[in-house]
């Protein structure tokens, strides 16, 4: 069993950027798929990034697309996610999951395991 931990979020201005990290616990993190998701107040769970499990496949939300890049470090038994030119449609509890299955799916019912979530929010 993995569990997941988030960090790095806070409080930034529009433009900003800012890194979020998610620390897994267990032996098996290289077989997992990758994910970070957000979720707005009273919106539902938005896919924003995926990483495959060696890293060489990655999928993003058509909203942070060109802005944002996950990464992953399976010596470390973590993944990243760097987020630039932030703004305030951003702002959102990020959440880290994992999947054990192949592929890399967009829809949050297709991941099995969640973190806690980190707090972003982007305001001027």
């Amino acid at each position: 069993q993995v569990e997941l931990v988030e960090s790095g979020g806070g409080v930034v201005q529009p433009g900003a950027s800012l890194r979020l990290s998610c620390i897994a616990s267990g032996r098996t993190f290289g077989g997992y798929v990758m994910g970070w998701f957000r979720q707005a107040p009273g919106k539902e769970r938005e896919f924003v990034a995926g990483i495959s499990e060696s890293g060489g496949t990655t999928s993003y939300g058509d909203s942070v697309k060109g802005r944002f890049t996950i990464s992953r470090d399976n010596a470390e038994n973590s993944i990243s996610l760097q987020m630039n030119s932030l703004k305030s449609e951003d702002s959102a509890v990020y959440y880290c999951a994992a999947r054990i299955l192949a592929g890399v799916p967009r829809n949050p019912a297709q991941y099995n395991l969640w973190g806690q979530g980190t707090q972003v929010t982007v305001s001027p």
